[in-house]
């Protein structure tokens, strides 16, 4: 098999060890003659993968002990409903805070307003999101339940790299396409969750980090499987959960706690993120979309000269092994999504034949 290289935004690849050890142990998971996929979640070889997983992130992490970690059915699009579902109680008046910097925050609070007094403090809508907005410090009011931002944009290729401060209003952050990329002090913030289709493993399926504290508050309305009071309290197992999916996280975090940790993947990422983007200012032909201030280690997103060289570039590009270039719908152009599992060969192979087809094109 020729080598490909998947730049898709997700679902996304899965580093290679991972995905060996997956095959190598499908049929016959840790010598009980059965696949991972068909034990119980009941079972104590399922209790083993669920709590080596957190601890794992916890590892990882240094997660406080005072944050519980739950796998939430539905990917990261349910936790949109289920936030306000679950901490807006918090606030008398239900008010909660969103920042929307791109598809997927606008989307969150779309989906929370129908739980909760919806709140947009902070907008880059108007420049079709190039940049992160700022958030006025007076903005954020100290009565609100929560305030929501999505930490990497993954249509637009924006990053915060700092978060604002919040004061006593706990921050929330959708991490689905950075999750473990880089080192956060996670006792920032109050919740985070993902998805796991970028980081972290198949797609259906989220992870929330959730502060003690913020448990507790759910509307007596809130469907059984999303509330986190529940999972909180049966250890994410209220129903039978997706034993895949979790088999897969715990791989994966154990590759990465073999890797070196997220110190080690924060100085992939950023070298992975460094080479494109150094070409992509040197070229006269090839255009960055985000702001440099703003830009994401996760997704680089640029534009070539005119709509028939993306084609050329995207049709050639298959054709050379790199996979799955092609920009969201939202922005055109070309997409290259370089989450941890992506080496630096890959992003090589890219570069290569970004500065080849420039020669031949420009």
């Amino acid at each position: 098999m020729s080598q490909v290289w998947n730049f898709g935004a997700g679902p996304a690849m899965l580093p290679r060890p991972v995905m060996e050890r997956i095959r190598d142990e499908w049929l016959d998971y840790n010598g009980m003659g059965v696949s991972v996929i068909e034990i119980s979640h009941r079972s104590k070889e399922f209790q083993a993968v669920l709590d080596e997983a957190k601890a794992f992130f916890r590892q990882l992490t240094g997660l406080p002990d005072s944050y519980r970690i739950l796998f939430i059915h539905g990917g990261a699009r349910m936790q949109f409903a289920a936030l306000p579902q679950n901490l807006a109680g918090r606030s008398p008046s239900r008010k909660c805070l969103y920042v929307e910097s791109g598809n997927f925050s606008r989307l969150a609070a779309s989906d929370a307003r129908p739980f909760a007094d919806v709140r947009v403090i902070a907008s880059s809508a108007e420049t079709n999101y190039d940049r992160l907005p700022e958030v006025p410090a007076e903005a954020i009011e100290q009565d609100a339940a929560y305030l929501h931002l999505t930490s990497n944009n993954t249509v637009f290729g924006t990053q915060w790299r700092e978060f604002p401060e919040a004061g006593g209003v706990p921050l929330v952050t959708d991490q689905t396409s950075e999750i473990l990329s880089r080192q956060l002090d996670f006792s920032r913030f109050g919740l985070v969750y993902a998805g796991l289709q970028k980081n972290l493993g198949p797609s259906g399926m989220a992870l929330v980090i959730v502060r003690e504290d913020l448990l507790g508050h759910a509307d007596e309305r809130t469907p059984l499987l999303l509330n986190y009071d529940r999972a909180a309290a049966d250890d994410s197992l209220t129903n039978t959960t997706n034993t895949f999916a979790v088999y897969v996280v715990r791989c994966v975090l154990e590759w990465i706690r073999d890797e070196g940790g997220l110190a080690e993947m924060e100085r992939r990422n950023r070298k992975k993120a460094d080479r494109l983007y150094r070409l992509l200012d040197a070229s006269d032909f090839y255009r960055p979309f985000a702001r440099p201030e703003h830009r994401s280690m996760m997704n680089v997103v640029f534009h070539l000269p005119d709509d028939e060289l993306e084609r050329r570039f995207l049709q050639e590009a298959s054709a050379a092994g790199l996979y799955a270039l092609k920009g969201h719908r939202a922005v055109g152009g070309i997409r290259a999504s370089i989450y941890n599992a992506m080496p630096l060969q890959g992003v090589e192979a890219l570069a290569d034949f970004m500065t080849d087809f420039e020669r031949r094109n420009g």
